[in-house]
């Protein structure tokens, strides 16, 4: 393929200097809105058109969606796909990896992936064994700790030296679980996610030859959102990068807000140090954001000392400016966003409700906006909540699956060896249990041989048998079996919609699940890539490549943009977005920023740069709110307006005054009297923010909810929760409002409870 094959007439010369770069180290500082997914992909397109073969190509991207986006750009750009091309996000190429060579550690390739709440149920098992008390050592947090240590490379063993003489109690504890977790995940031939980007590392430090195969394959690597690798990541890319040096890193310093999870923001301002004689070019013209908007996100950002520095500038008019509105409380907040999305529809400054997203820092906030949003009848959809593969009767089916795939998945077992319910009990599986720990085997094992054991009660033992002989049924056809047919075959012998139909109008929305995931297992074949054929050759089946997508699905791949329904999730759930119409709610101190962040520079750097993405998602207009008083724990919390607020130029801000009439609406009590009171009297978007008029907002007065807390859980329909005195269950049904808030739950032991949420005291279950 000749060069003149790809069109470069589109780029702007900062582009077109970053994809004809051929040799060495290379950083592309890629401004929000910039097109750096449009660098990429026509320099992998450019790549291949000057003769380098797909195959010595590997691009990392953050996102299933983004890496599907890239294959499909750079199909259109050569007319075909580049085939032999390792393209995908770092833990679905470090999945591909140990599929191939985990069995260098002691792995086989038919491994399961453990998400959080598996990695969260093992850790509980194994804290029970020890007999920590979980209620005290939270084992979500001890499960946040050892992903902390495995980001930075620590490894079990080193760990536990470490802290032997540690005052620190609480790391004490994780180094007790760390050993005893990792040979626990080994045994049950599973991988956390962290593991996928730990454990190729490992292998290749351990293997000299290997790591020179794939130090020669691949001569070009490509790296999407640099600005978010963690250790691991970076020492992975740097090693594989060391023979050929030519690493392209595409990233945004300004937009590195991951701090929380291990990623580190050094990675990108250091870059030059670690990759001498690199290139950098910055991307600094603005294709989404109006002038007002880019203005406002370069004042903001320019009050941050660490970064490399570019200025954002757009050929787009200036457009509205800048809303800011503050009000009484969160409900009021919530309820004065929603009447500016009904103005916007009904005026037509918004054709659909999908063009509008409200933002904010915390998922408790979200609570405020469900509950005026279902009142108001505006569509809405939430992502961050349950997602669809974390939904119980989904978890279910998907059980069955890796436990067909890898028959050493215990948490898998575990799950699914009573449902549909089969009469196996506790006392059962406690003897199934002790049975295989002293013959050291799986429990599927022990329930094939179940009776043949002592004790074993006769009834349980039949059904356990029964239950291992169907898995081992679906094990022996699961390689020549297309992962639909199989899916369809096993919940039809199961009779999974009889069982769900016996929970009413509710069971027959999960069926409608479980029918939507078949559909999707058949889609899966269909949207077939050129590189599942090579792990086919490979020995793997279509289950495992199902199961693995399935896994490594994160909420931003869950977004739709194609329902017409507003956007509610977090600011870092809105990385890589856009839309015409943001709203950035809570903007005050303690909440945005968190009272945490001026712990050090460093992390209020960090929340002001999620400022930043939260600015920069939008196209068009932004409106930001906060509210003058929060009920958080139990009591009413005032709050002053974020100290972010002040970098913004007072030309650049709206009088709210221009929105509209405002809402007639009257007061309960003379606390919210009280309180709208001083706001009427300020009349500034916060006290302390600036003392001009050009925060003046119009006289307002709300209804402010008394009785809501945005601390209570959200409650959604399928997830688990747990209660002191019922157990387990799941989350049946959520009616009412406010005070008013009833849950049904479908408790384990206890039965199906209609419970007031309040009074609950309902707990995520992990």
């Amino acid at each position: 393929m000749k060069p003149s094959s790809v069109n470069l007439d589109r780029l702007n010369p900062s582009q077109l200097k970053a994809v004809k770069h051929f040799k060495g180290p290379m950083l592309v500082l890629a401004g929000a809105g910039s097109g750096k997914t449009r660098v990429l992909t026509t320099r992998v397109a450019y790549l291949i058109s000057q003769g380098i073969s797909p195959s010595s190509i590997l691009a990392v991207t953050f996102t299933n969606k983004a890496a599907g986006e890239m294959r499909s750009r750079v199909r259109t750009l050569l007319n075909e796909d580049p085939h032999g091309m390792w393209l995908g996000t770092f833990h679905a190429l470090g999945a591909r990896f140990l599929r191939q060579h985990g069995s260098l550690i002691g792995w086989t390739s038919q491994f399961s992936i453990y998400n959080t709440q598996d990695s969260v149920r093992l850790v509980k098992a194994i804290s029970k064994s020890i007999g920590l008390d979980s209620s005290r050592w939270s084992p979500k947090a001890l499960v946040h700790g050892i992903s902390d240590l495995k980001s930075q490379l620590i490894n079990p063993q080193e760990f536990l030296e470490e802290q032997s003489d540690s005052h620190d109690i609480f790391k004490r504890k994780i180094a007790d679980i760390y050993p005893k977790y990792q040979s626990a995940l080994k045994e049950q031939n599973a991988f956390d996610f962290d593991d996928l980007l730990v454990k190729p590392l490992e292998i290749l430090r351990g293997n000299e030859r290997l790591l020179d195969n794939y130090q020669s394959r691949f001569e070009f690597i490509l790296v999407d959102e640099f600005q978010d690798t963690n250790k691991a990541q970076f020492e992975f890319l740097r090693l594989l990068a060391e023979k050929h040096k030519n690493l392209m890193v595409v990233g945004d310093d300004d937009q590195s807000i991951y701090g929380w999870r291990g990623a580190d923001v050094k990675n990108i301002l250091e870059f030059e140090q670690h990759f001498t004689d690199s290139q950098i070019v910055r991307l600094e013209q603005n294709y989404r954001s109006s002038g007002s908007i880019l203005a406002t996100a370069n004042a903001v950002i320019q009050e941050n000392t660490k970064r490399k520095g570019k200025t954002l500038y757009t050929e787009k008019p200036s457009g509205e400016r800048i809303t800011l509105m503050a009000t009484p409380g969160e409900i009021d907040e919530a309820r004065w966003i929603a009447d500016r999305i009904e103005m916007f529809l009904m005026t037509g400054k918004e054709s659909i409700a999908s063009n509008i997203a409200v933002l904010y820092r915390t998922n408790a906030q979200a609570r405020a906006f469900e509950e005026v949003f279902r009142r108001k009848g505006l569509p809405y959809q939430i992502i961050g909540g349950v997602r669809f593969y974390e939904r119980r009767e989904i978890q279910d089916v998907l059980g069955y699956l890796r436990l067909i795939s890898n028959p050493r998945d215990q948490v898998a077992f575990e799950r699914i060896v009573n449902y549909p319910r089969r009469g196996i009990g506790g006392k059962s599986l406690e003897y199934l249990k002790d049975w295989a720990q002293s013959n050291d085997t799986g429990l599927l094992d022990g329930a094939i041989e179940a009776e043949n054991i002592s004790g074993m009660p006769t009834r349980g033992a039949a059904s356990l048998v029964e239950f291992g002989t169907l898995i081992q049924k679906y094990s022996s056809i699961a390689f020549s079996t297309p992962i639909g047919e199989l899916l369809g075959l096993l919940v039809e012998e199961l009779d999974i919609f009889s069982a769900l139909g016996i929970e009413g109008p509710e069971g027959e929305d999960r069926a409608n699940n479980v029918r939507e995931l078949i559909a999707g297992a058949h889609d899966f074949r269909a949207n077939w890539v050129p590189e599942s054929d090579e792990f086919i050759e490979d020995g793997f089946s279509e289950l495992d490549l199902f199961l693995q997508e399935v896994a490594l699905i994160i909420d931003i791949d869950s977004h739709d943009v194609s329902t017409e329904k507003i956007t509610l999730m977090t600011l870092h759930s809105a990385k890589g977005l856009e839309f015409p119409t943001v709203f950035i709610s809570g903007l005050e101190e303690g909440l945005f920023p968190l009272h945490r962040a001026y712990n050090t520079i460093d992390e209020l750097e960090e929340e002001r740069r999620l400022f930043y993405v939260g600015i920069t998602r939008a196209q068009d207009r932004l409106l930001l709110t906060r509210a003058g008083r929060r009920r958080r724990a139990g009591e009413i919390v005032h709050a002053s307006a974020s100290t972010f607020l002040k970098a913004i130029p007072k030309s650049l801000i709206n009088r709210s005054g221009n929105l509209g009439s405002k809402p007639k609406l009257h007061l309960r009590s003379s606390t919210v009297r009280s309180a709208a009171t001083e706001v009427r009297k300020n009349r500034v978007f916060g006290a302390g923010v600036t003392g001009n008029e050009d925060y003046v907002t119009e006289e307002q007065e709300f209804v402010e909810d008394q009785e809501f807390n945005q601390d209570l859980p959200r409650l959604v329909e399928g997830e688990r929760v747990v209660h002191d005195k019922f157990g387990s269950g799941v989350v049946r049904s959520v009616s009412g409002f406010g005070k008013d808030l009833k849950v049904a739950v479908d408790f384990e032991g206890a039965g199906e409870k209609k419970l007031l949420a309040r009074y609950a005291g309902l707990k995520k279950d992990y």
